[in-house]
């Protein structure tokens, strides 16, 4: 997974301006796409709804084929909320073990 991209990459797809900053290789935030809410590169697709099916039930290929996104890419959704909870919580133990 790469880092959180502070530069705003600009792209023509399909003959279209598309601007994002990449938050990995299959994640972006797109100013105006979801209100700025992180969605898989290129699509309109919301990566908490993603996440959402996965804690459901659906499964990461099952997320995948119904999306037409590559594995890849929901399985980075995943890691890469798991890095953001992990980094939310981190120090919560340290902090209650020394009665804060």
């Amino acid at each position: 997974m790469r880092k959180t991209t502070k530069k705003l990459i600009r792209e023509l797809v399909g003959g279209e301006p598309y601007e994002y900053y990449s938050v990995g290789r299959h994640i972006v935030v797109a100013p105006g796409v979801c209100g700025g809410r992180p969605t898989f590169k290129y699509t309109r697709i919301d990566v908490r709804h993603a996440l959402s099916l996965l804690a459901a039930v659906y499964t990461v290929a099952r997320v995948a084929q119904n999306y037409h996104l590559p594995v890849a890419a929901v399985r980075e959704a995943v890691a890469l909320a798991a890095k953001a909870l992990t980094q939310e919580t981190r120090g919560l133990g340290q902090r209650q073990a020394e009665g804060a």
